[in-house]
C-alpha cells in the first residue's frame, strides 16, 4: 500500500517558501541537509510559536486540518503562527512535498517550575519530525518555543550543539523513570540543555522513533487545548525567533527571540532575557502583538477573548 500523498500542491509549497523568505536559489533545490538547515532558520524566524487561537478565538479551539493550517499561517498573511502541532504539521507536510523522507513523532515534555524543567515525563503533548537524509536521521523541531533547537540535530548520542547565546543542547538515549520495560531497544531519545558549559545537563523532553499519525494528533490536540491541567489553556504565549546574516557571510543564523507571556513582553538578543514592557489592557496586548511580532488579529479574534480566563482588563 502506498503512503498518503503530500497534503500541499507545488503551488502551495512555492507560496510557503516565498512566505518564509527562503532565498530563491533554494526554491527548486533537491532534498539535502543544506536545504533542511537553511529552511529551519527561515521557518523559525518567519512563523511564530503562538497559542492565540486558544484565547483570541470565538471557538477557543485549534484545528489541525492541513488546509486550515496553511490558510491561517501562509494564506492569511497576517503574521500568524501556531502552537507546536500546527507549525510542526505544516512544516512536515511541506518537507514531504519537497521530497524529504519525513514523519512526525510524539514527545513527552517535562513541566517547568519558574522556567526550569523538572519532575516526571508526562504523556505525549509535543511533536517533532524525524527526517532521514542519506541514511542519517535528524531531529527537526520547529514548534518548541524559546528553548527549541535552532538547527536540525542528527540522532547521534551526546553530540553537543550551540544554541542561542550560551545555551548548549544535545540528544542522549536513556530510559525515563516511569518506564518498566528497560531494554536497549526501549530507550528514548532525550533532548537536554545547559545554559553554560560548567552547568549540569537538564532534560526538556523525551521521544521515541514511532510514527504518530493524524488521528493521534487529534487526541493530543484535544487534551492540550482543552484539559484544565494543560498550561496552554491558562497562558497566552507568542514567541518569534530573530535572524541575521552570519559573520562569515554564509547564510543567516538565529541570534535571539521575542516573547509575550500573558501581558509581559520580553526580549533576548543572545544574552539574558529582559522585560521590555508590560501590557495592562487588551488594547495594549493586541498592539504589542502587532508592533513586536507583525501579528494582526481580526476583529472576531479580538472579540473572542472577552470574558475568557486569560483576558486582560
Amino acid at each position: 500500500m502506498s503512503p498518503p500523498p503530500p497534503a500541499y500542491t507545488r503551488d502551495q509549497i512555492d507560496q510557503f517558501l516565498e512566505y518564509i523568505e527562503l532565498p530563491s536559489e533554494f526554491h527548486n533545490a533537491p532534498p539535502s541537509l543544506s536545504l533542511l538547515q537553511t529552511m529551519h532558520v527561515y521557518m523559525l524566524s518567519r512563523v511564530p510559536y503562538e497559542n492565540l487561537s486558544l484565547h483570541y478565538n470565538p471557538s477557543h479551539a485549534i484545528v489541525l486540518g492541513p488546509q486550515h493550517i496553511f490558510q491561517k499561517i501562509v494564506g492569511g498573511k497576517r503574521g500568524r503562527g501556531g502552537y507546536c502541532m500546527e507549525v510542526a504539521l505544516l512544516y512536515n507536510h511541506i518537507l514531504r512535498g519537497l521530497g524529504f523522507d519525513s514523519y512526525t513523532v510524539g514527545v513527552r515534555t517535562r513541566p517547568r517550575l519558574e522556567g526550569v524543567p523538572q519532575g516526571e515525563f508526562p504523556g505525549w503533548i509535543h511533536i517533532i519530525s524525524i527526517v532521514t537524509i542519506d541514511g542519517n536521521k535528524y531531529h527537526v523541531d520547529v514548534g518548541f518555543g524559546g528553548d527549541g533547537a535552532t538547527m536540525p540535530m542528527p540522532l547521534v548520542e551526546g553530540l553537543v550543539h550551540q544554541n542561542i547565546g550560551t545555551q548548549q543542547i544535545r540528544l542522549v538515549r536513556d530510559w525515563v523513570s516511569t518506564q518498566t520495560k528497560r531494554t536497549e531497544e526501549s530507550k528514548l531519545w532525550i533532548y537536554e540543555y545547559r545554559n553554560r558549559t560548567d552547568a549540569d545537563w537538564n532534560s526538556f523532553y523525551a521521544f521515541a522513533e514511532l510514527e504518530f499519525m493524524p488521528a493521534d494528533w487529534e487526541v493530543i490536540n484535544w487534551y492540550t487545548g482543552h484539559h484544565a491541567l494543560s498550561w496552554q489553556t491558562h497562558t497566552v504565549l507568542a514567541l518569534k525567533f530573530l535572524r541575521r546574516p552570519r559573520e562569515d557571510g554564509q547564510g543567516e543564523i538565529i541570534y535571539g527571540k521575542r516573547m509575550l507571556v500573558n501581558g509581559v513582553f520580553k526580549e533576548n538578543l543572545g544574552g539574558k532575557t529582559y522585560v521590555v514592557s508590560e501590557c495592562k489592557t487588551e488594547q495594549e496586548r493586541v498592539e504589542a502583538l502587532r508592533k513586536y511580532f507583525d501579528l494582526q488579529l481580526t476583529d472576531d479574534e479580538i472579540e473572542g477573548i472577552k470574558g475568557w480566563e486569560t483576558a486582560l482588563s
